[in-house]
């Protein structure tokens, strides 16, 4: 029943709680939360915390013997373990030198040699060419306004069986004594060059 203010009495309430058919009981827990695996997760966060660098070994990378400085660097690979073989995870990889590191000329900093690892001899990764690349911002260097731009890529077999994907890139030049703004090349002209 209703006190004078228009509330429901404090032990009726209760009353009414427990005992209404429509309402479910209030729990002490909440509904999917196990006190047990919590305990259990706890307990798991708390593992030793292991150097990951334990486990790994240094081996050095050798360039082909036609660059001057032919151990540009060192790689890192997990210990050999049962059935998991280091050499087998260094065969593959590609590393990325700075010619200018390569031939000792500072002149040729803009080009980067990639190296990919072929065959492992005891502690040295031999490697062999991969590909070249010039370094962004000689890349673009080579971009000028109002110039035309013209890029093109082919595949070149060599006389020893390699067959190497070549991409070019030029722009079309002032002549001398040139009044024009700009010196386009024409879309038939382009595909001539190409």
């Amino acid at each position: 029943s209703r006190d004078e203010r228009g509330g429901y009495c404090l032990c009726e309430c209760v009353f009414a709680c427990v005992c209404s058919p429509h309402q479910q009981p209030a729990s002490t827990m909440a509904i999917g939360k196990n006190p047990q695996k919590a305990k259990y997760q706890k307990k798991n966060n708390k593992r030793k915390a292991v150097d990951a660098y334990a486990k790994k070994e240094w081996y050095d990378v050798k360039a082909p013997t036609y660059f001057i400085d032919t151990n540009p660097c060192k790689t890192m690979v997990n210990r050999t373990a049962g059935t998991k073989i280091a050499s087998e995870y260094l065969k593959g990889r590609v590393f990325e030198v700075n010619l200018a590191d390569l031939k000792k000329n500072e002149e040729q900093g803009f080009r980067k040699i990639k190296l990919r690892v072929d065959e492992v001899q005891g502690k040295n990764c031999l490697t062999n060419f991969h590909g070249m690349e010039f370094t962004t911002d000689k890349l673009r260097s080579l971009v000028r306004k109002w110039h035309t731009l013209i890029e093109a890529s082919l595949d070149v077999r060599t006389t020893d069986g390699y067959v190497v994907r070549m991409f070019c890139i030029g722009q079309t030049a002032r002549r001398p004594n040139q009044v024009k703004k700009t010196t386009y090349a024409q879309s038939a002209q382009i595909k001539r060059i190409r």
